[in-house]
């Protein structure tokens, strides 16, 4: 098991230019990380191949591996020639992980305003029409593509599922948050038991999570319906995360679990002491 950092663990402090995304792969691999995650907020790696180089240069510098690359995307997009557009788009950034030396891609599938399971139905095939032709494109070098349950969309474990087995490519999974399941108002020992066998790619979040009527105020965001939710440091929220890793555990998944900081803490603070409690309670459970 390889425990690590999604690089938008620290995306404030690259955005504020107080590291670039190079220094990241070194402050990770200086803090025990195995590998870093790639997400490429506040920075760009298209028409970049210069920048590409030196994150995988830098990674084998350091000793740490690069684990997956995690992109946007919509296949929902109105408008002529969007949704064709859209999938060329994504299918330039397989390549970008291609070139970063990546075995796993995330990217997203859909944003909407309205979350109905009528509407979801109703996108579905269009949905996992984009994914397979972009899993079948990355087929070539081997990539797995995945979705990730975020965006309230597509974040229940069972419409996470719908999409896997509608798109029904053996390189198509999904990149499980472990956390993000809250957002979603589903509990996350019930939805990790639900889709550990479907992951490529494990990312661990955890929230603070206070009912609909007793508003929290600043820093919280509200779930689908109407709770609130506040990033946390790994193991210091409220989800049972003992029992979440000893769920993964016991499935034998042996991939990354990489962690994902989005708390109001200072985002190096919250990246170390997540990655250090995470590495504790997995030699516990």
């Amino acid at each position: 098991m390889r425990i690590g950092l999604s690089s938008y663990s620290l995306h404030r402090a690259i955005q504020s230019k107080e590291m670039t995304v190079l220094e990241a792969v070194q402050w990770i691999a200086d803090h025990g990380g195995q590998h870093m995650e790639v997400v490429p907020i506040g920075f760009d790696l298209n028409g970049n191949p210069e920048l590409i180089d030196a994150i995988r240069h830098k990674a084998s510098e350091a000793g740490i591996e690069l684990s997956n690359y995690a992109i946007g995307a919509d296949f929902l997009k109105a408008g002529d020639g969007a949704f064709e557009q859209e999938i060329e788009r994504v299918k330039r950034e397989v390549d970008i992980a291609s070139s970063l030396g990546l075995k796993l891609m995330r990217h997203d599938v859909a944003w909407s305003s309205d979350i109905s399971i009528k509407h979801f139905n109703e996108a579905l095939e269009r949905m996992a029409s984009a994914c397979r032709q972009v899993a079948d494109y990355a087929s070539q070098f081997g990539i797995t593509t995945s979705v990730e349950n975020h965006g309230y969309f597509v974040q229940a474990s069972d419409r996470v599922q719908a999409l896997i087995h509608a798109v029904n490519r053996p390189n198509f999974k999904t990149t499980m948050d472990v956390g993000n399941f809250m957002c979603a108002d589903e509990d996350p020992v019930s939805a990790v038991k639900k889709n550990i066998a479907f992951s490529s790619m494990l990312h661990i979040k955890d929230f603070y999570l206070r009912p609909s009527d007793q508003n929290p105020g600043e820093g919280y965001f509200k779930t689908a319906s109407g709770n609130y939710l506040r990033g946390a440091i790994v193991g210091q929220g409220d989800i049972n995360m003992r029992e979440v890793l000893r769920i993964i555990k016991q499935s034998g998944y042996d991939g990354y679990l990489s962690v994902e900081f989005e708390g109001m803490e200072d985002c190096k603070l919250g990246s170390r002491v997540g990655m250090d409690n995470l590495k504790r309670l997995w030699s516990e459970v």
